[in-house]
């Protein structure tokens, strides 16, 4: 490793979906990484046994590889300072207990959790911060021996000294610090023998030498407990940048009420990585000036942590689906119809295996509800009315055009001007929409109107121009005969 190298680190926990937040930290972290000539490391947290899962990690990685973001060290790459998991790590931690308890620097702890909780309720009640009152700091050999002998479990407890400032330099706070005293002696590793975040990741990050540790706000709170273990075994600090939390549009936290929480939740909407990457970079980060369309590359020029704000990032999915709505503009309409398949064929619109003919129909769908959709999966609620034959009127005051006076005139004109015709273009189309309204001398919304709610159902939806060439002469007269008869028999 060259003098100086920047290395930065995500490191997920594998115990579910991998969260929207979680893809932002990895994102900065990359940014940083690329932006710097640096290293980006992806190391796996988990020491929770009961809830991680190499299905999980399994996600992870491929929602990082669909986002675009690499690493060069980790899991999948390897590197000089693997393992790159903790649950493959435990040896390590083990050695550096070892020392931490032969210097008295720590200490093994045998309280039980009935014990530890009326504690915890005793503080409480006087209004007091629970923490550990240290019961176990200074027990004799002969206590520990007698302990044991009731077959007490022991955790060991970093011992958290007095009267202490711990003062850092936050890359996103500026300065921040903690007082000791409200610490209390925290466990280090449980009573199974695996050691707690804390402790992990404090070993972790400086034996694979992070310079830099740019994580999610939630984290700040354990930073002073991280700093006392780097300061009792004599690592060296790296910097810490808290990046702010994300939130809904409510400002609460960001759960599922406020929509999809997961990178693979978007990615079976079918959002662009490119959008989601360009809206998360933007979550937290404000660049100079007004533009809010970024490539990758110009994201990795721009990021710095200067202008990462503290305060409360808002999760606007509004803005999500206009920045989509963007990006899918650019794409040609053969890599949108693959996109769209997908969700046509859940929408029972399209079957399995398509004909080209089908397939080029098809895709002239898609490329004719585009400029409507923000993404994929809403494109079968749009493009329904090009498969479905079956008219049904949104609502009475769309129906109640249908029944205006002049409609009936307006679908005899329009059909005969369309009758004799096996195929239509558009600009037959419209030229045929025009002479009904010069023939009958109505204004042009007196003539489309209907026919589009005698085709459709609804007052809004694909242009006629583009429509009607695509269900073709035959379907379009049967469907606007169809709607005329509906509203006789409602008015009979």
């Amino acid at each position: 490793m060259s003098e100086g190298t920047m290395r930065l680190r995500f490191a997920p926990s594998p115990t579910g979906p991998f969260h929207i937040g979680g893809a932002r930290s990895a994102l900065f972290n990359w940014l940083l990484a690329r932006k710097n000539g640096g290293k980006l490391v992806l190391r796996i947290e988990d020491t929770d046994l009961e809830r991680s899962s190499r299905e999980s990690e399994e996600n992870i990685k491929n929602a990082l590889k669909w986002l675009g973001i690499d690493w060069n060290e980790g899991i999948d790459v390897g590197g000089e300072y693997g393992p790159y998991r903790q649950t493959e790590r435990l040896s390590i931690y083990a050695e550096y207990t070892d020392r931490l308890l032969a210097s008295g620097k720590a200490y093994r702890c045998y309280c039980t959790d009935e014990e530890l909780e009326a504690e915890r309720q005793k503080l409480m009640a006087e209004g007091a911060m629970p923490r550990y009152m240290g019961k176990c700091r200074n027990l004799s050999a002969a206590d520990e021996k007698a302990l044991q002998a009731e077959g007490r479990k022991s955790t060991v407890r970093f011992r958290v000294p007095e009267n202490q400032a711990i003062t850092f330099q936050d890359a996103v706070r500026g300065t921040v610090s903690f007082d000791s005293n409200g610490i209390g002696d925290y466990v280090i590793v449980k009573s199974d023998g695996i050691p707690v975040y804390n402790y992990a990741v404090v070993l972790d990050d400086a034996l694979m030498k992070i310079t830099h540790v740019i994580r999610a706000e939630e984290h700040l709170s354990n930073t002073p407990r991280q700093i006392l273990l780097y300061q009792a075994l004599d690592l060296p600090l790296p910097t810490f940048g808290h990046i702010s939390l994300i939130l809904g549009k409510d400002r609460s936290k960001m759960s599922k009420r406020h929509g999809a929480t997961s990178v693979e939740q978007y990615k079976a909407l079918g959002y662009l990585p490119e959008a989601l990457v360009n809206f998360l970079a933007l979550l937290g980060w404000s660049p100079v000036g007004e533009q809010e369309i970024f490539s990758r590359e110009e994201l990795i020029e721009l990021f710095s942590l200067d202008h990462v704000a503290k305060n409360p990032a808002v999760f606007d999915i509004d803005k999500l689906n206009w920045i989509n709505s963007h990006y899918m503009k650019q794409l040609d309409v053969a890599t949108l119809t693959e996109m769209a398949l997908p969700h046509l064929k859940e929408a029972g619109l399209v079957g399995e295996n398509l004909s080209e003919e089908r397939l080029a129909w098809v895709s002239q769908v898609v490329a004719a509800v585009r400029d409507y959709v923000s993404f994929a999966a809403q494109i079968p609620e749009h493009a329904a009315v090009f498969f479905q034959d079956e008219v049904m009127m949104e609502n009475a005051e769309t129906a109640e055009i249908l029944r205006d006076p002049d409609v009936p005139k307006v679908m005899d004109e329009f059909l005969h001007k369309l009758s004799g015709a096996e195929a239509v273009t558009g600009e037959q189309v419209q030229a045929a929409l025009k002479a009904v309204g010069k023939e009958l001398k109505l204004g042009g919304k007196k003539v489309f109107m209907p026919v589009r709610v005698a085709l459709t159902g609804k007052m809004h939806g694909p242009e006629l121009i583009a429509l009607i060439p695509l269900l073709g002469v035959a379907r379009t007269t049967a469907r606007i005969r169809r709607s005329m008869e509906l509203v006789k028999s409602s008015n009979a």
